[in-house]
């Protein structure tokens, strides 16, 4: 089976995208995962200098989309968690009292997690699980917000992660999602472009010593589906009210749903 645009497997093919390339479904994760290890440690470094500081924007709008409830406990849980930015801004919300919990399939990304919530105090109210986002260890009904940033075009099975992320959602949960889009405008997108496969895989290397896993990344952007696609995927696993809010020109999106 391979991955058609709408995320889920067709029958009688084995093959998915990995970036440009077509590679075997079972085999995806894998390779996901090694380029993932080698830039664990200089992942949040190149996000700020990929992004120009962009992407602390991105997360801070993302995160006060979240309204945790301040008169009881919420549980959180981010999918693709990775270094546990998303985490780590919803723990420093005032008066927020919020426990998450950061799933990641890379060991290495979580030990940068657990370093950092050592480092800014959060160790309590903060943990990691390593995990597959198609398979996620927690009962039904466990979470009151779901999040994923920046990690669902990484998934093999798209619809399947949406469909877990529902499944251990609360009735009334939330889920969000702040992923790379399509950018509207031809002339932003030609820079855009330009800047994606010539300069981010050069200071990959210059950074990381790696180039391939920044060229994998600008790849898997421009192969994830349409804004309104990835809307109609959301709601296609369950969820109400499945909409998104395009940032910076469609650079980015975020996306919402209800598990209602």
């Amino acid at each position: 089976m391979s991955a058609t645009r709408s995320g889920r497997p067709s029958v009688g093919e084995g093959h998915t995208d990995f970036g440009f390339s077509r590679v075997p479904l079972d085999s995806k994760q894998a390779l996901v995962d090694d380029v993932f290890h080698a830039v664990a440690d200089r992942y949040d470094l190149m996000n700020d200098l990929m992004s120009a500081g962009l992407h602390r924007e991105w997360k801070n709008v993302f995160v006060g989309m979240a309204r945790p409830a301040r008169n009881r406990p919420w549980r959180h849980i981010d999918v693709a968690g990775g270094t546990g930015d998303i985490s780590f801004r919803i723990a420093a919300l005032n008066n927020a009292n919020v426990h998450s919990t950061v799933v990641d399939i890379n060991g290495a990304m979580l030990a940068v997690c657990k370093d950092r919530a050592e480092r800014l105090g959060y160790a309590d109210r903060v943990d990691t699980v390593e995990a597959n986002a198609e398979r996620l260890p927690f009962p039904d009904g466990y979470f009151d917000l779901c999040t994923i940033a920046f990690g669902i075009r990484n998934v093999p099975r798209i619809q399947v992660a949406l469909e877990e992320a529902r499944r251990v959602l609360k009735k009334g949960g939330r889920f969000l999602c702040l992923e790379f889009s399509k950018v509207d405008l031809p002339i932003v997108e030609r820079i855009y472009d330009q800047y994606s496969f010539r300069v981010v895989p050069k200071l990959g290397e210059i950074v990381t010593g790696e180039a391939q896993p920044y060229r994998y990344l600008a790849e898997s952007i421009r192969k994830f589906p349409a804004p309104d696609e990835f809307r109609d995927m959301i709601a296609a696993a369950g969820f109400k009210r499945a909409a998104f809010e395009l940032l910076t020109g469609g650079v980015v999106a975020i996306h919402s749903g209800w598990n209602l």
